[in-house]
């Protein structure tokens, strides 16, 4: 890594002298790289996982559910947890949680253990991942070390995604499933070290209240209504079991925005969604997400459930795909002042959705070529163009004091739909497949999913044309 200019600001009253600011960096985006690796490095595992614990197939979304629920729920909390505690304090909390439920899953002898460790990795990640940028940001002087700094930060958080399903299947193949939790570990005390020795103290000056009350209101009604999705593939739409949750679900999420409405600090201010680009942003990032987030899941069980390949062949068979993801985000700002983010992101739903048509034509005895790595390739290119121009044009319509807010308000928008989606075409694959397992059952199922993706993401880039904005909001 360059090391970047040798000044460093401290936001506390510490006495010491202050850490070098490439050692901020390291430690920030070490944070950084652990939270996105895990978005990632398990999807490679969950076959394995799954016959170790005994896991049915709608139980096997709660792995990666169970991580992207807590962590959108509790992402924007744990940012102003941050402004008021101290973003040293929650990055070093964050870490400590994710470590010991990291300790804890690797540990698992039951699916429930499991499920649970995860909640809790994610409710540490959602606690570490704003305070990597916030530290990074209060220690680098503004201007081009600053610039450099934060591309550095974006750098190995797009790395850590690529590198998710290589590591996951290298750990997989070489010792167990066990090692995608359980290299989190060593590394993550190592970080936690150096960051409580070697950090020092930030935090706004002007405090302002947690919204504990929303974070826990919205979290736990996603989680339930996932559950009610995940139930109608065995017990239908009628029955007590699927509709009591998904009642129950609706009425915590109606409960979270009559929180919202009245709370003087809200986790999600309302009156924001009263401006055309950010509730336009937010709507296409929850419907791009919803299809999109199923692609790692149903391409790394197609590669092993199916065509045989071993993890590390599924992991490697996926990096065209993850540097697709890449290239994408880098292709966007390029293309966004000749087009504009509205026709940007409204291709990127167009090419996305070819990709997932393309999938949907899968056999049980695909090439890799053809059957994994070019439609792939579309997905991912696609996913890559639309999330910048919506970032964009979401952050445009807010004040400039609230673009961090918006910002986390469209991440958490895009997880949030990705972990609705994936129960929606977990159960709709689970449902095609009817208990099945030979490979062309499981093959109809998983095509199905990717056709009903390619769907939504065709009535996405209408909704884009129609709802966005042409172009950014000046101030």
């Amino acid at each position: 890594m360059t090391p970047m200019l040798d000044t460093a600001q401290t936001a506390s009253a510490a006495t010491r002298s202050a850490p070098p600011t490439w050692l901020v960096v390291a430690l920030a985006c070490a944070g950084q790289f652990l939270v996105v690796l895990d978005v990632s490095v398990v999807n490679v595992a969950l076959p394995s996982i799954r016959t170790d614990l005994g896991l049915s197939a709608s139980a096997l979304q709660w792995v990666v559910n169970a991580y992207a629920i807590a962590f959108a729920g509790f992402m924007l909390l744990g940012g102003r947890a941050g402004d008021l505690y101290g973003r040293k304090r929650m990055f070093l909390l964050g870490l400590a949680l994710f470590t010991l439920a990291s300790l804890g899953g690797g540990l698992a002898q039951q699916g429930g253990q499991l499920l649970a460790a995860r909640a809790v990795q994610g409710l540490g990640a959602a606690v570490l991942a704003p305070s990597t940028l916030t530290l990074l940001t209060a220690a680098v002087p503004e201007g081009a070390a600053r610039a450099r700094a934060i591309a550095t930060w974006t750098a190995v958080g797009a790395g850590g995604g690529a590198a998710g399903g290589l590591v996951g299947g290298v750990l997989v193949d070489t010792l167990s499933w066990r090692w995608v939790l359980l290299i989190n570990v060593p590394i993550g005390a190592v970080v936690l070290f150096g960051a409580a020795r070697l950090l020092a103290e930030s935090r706004t000056r002007r405090a302002r209240r947690l919204d504990l009350p929303g974070a826990v209101l919205v979290t736990a009604g996603l989680a339930t209504l996932a559950y009610g999705i995940s139930q109608t593939e065995a017990r239908g739409w009628t029955s007590a079991a699927t509709v009591l949750p998904l009642a129950a679900g609706l009425l915590l999420v109606a409960l979270f925005l009559a929180v919202e409405a009245r709370s003087a600090a809200p986790l999600m201010p309302l009156r924001l969604l009263r401006l055309r680009p950010v509730a336009s942003a937010n709507a296409a990032m929850l419907v791009s997400g919803s299809a999109m987030f199923c692609m790692w899941f149903f391409m790394t069980l197609y590669a092993q459930n199916v065509l045989g390949y071993t993890p590390l062949q599924a992991g490697v068979a996926l990096v065209p795909s993850s540097l697709s993801v890449v290239a994408g985000s880098k292709l966007a700002p390029r293309l966004m002042p000749l087009a504009g983010p509205r026709n940007v992101a409204v291709l990127g739903a167009l090419v996305a959705a070819a990709g997932f048509g393309w999938q949907s034509t899968m056999s049980a005895d695909g090439r890799y070529v053809t059957g994994i790595m070019l439609p792939g390739v579309l997905m991912m290119l696609g996913a890559g163009l639309t999330a910048t121009p919506l970032a964009a044009l979401a952050t445009s319509g807010a004040a400039p004091g609230e673009a961090g807010l918006v910002s986390g308000l469209v991440n958490t928008s895009r997880t949030m739909g990705g972990s609705l989606g994936l129960a929606v075409m977990s159960t709709i694959a689970a449902a095609r497949t009817a208990g099945a397992a030979t490979p062309q059952a499981l093959t109809d199922g998983y095509a199905l999913a990717f056709r009903t993706s390619a769907a939504l993401l065709l009535a996405g880039a209408v909704l884009m044309a129609l709802w966005l904005p042409r172009r950014t909001a000046a101030h």
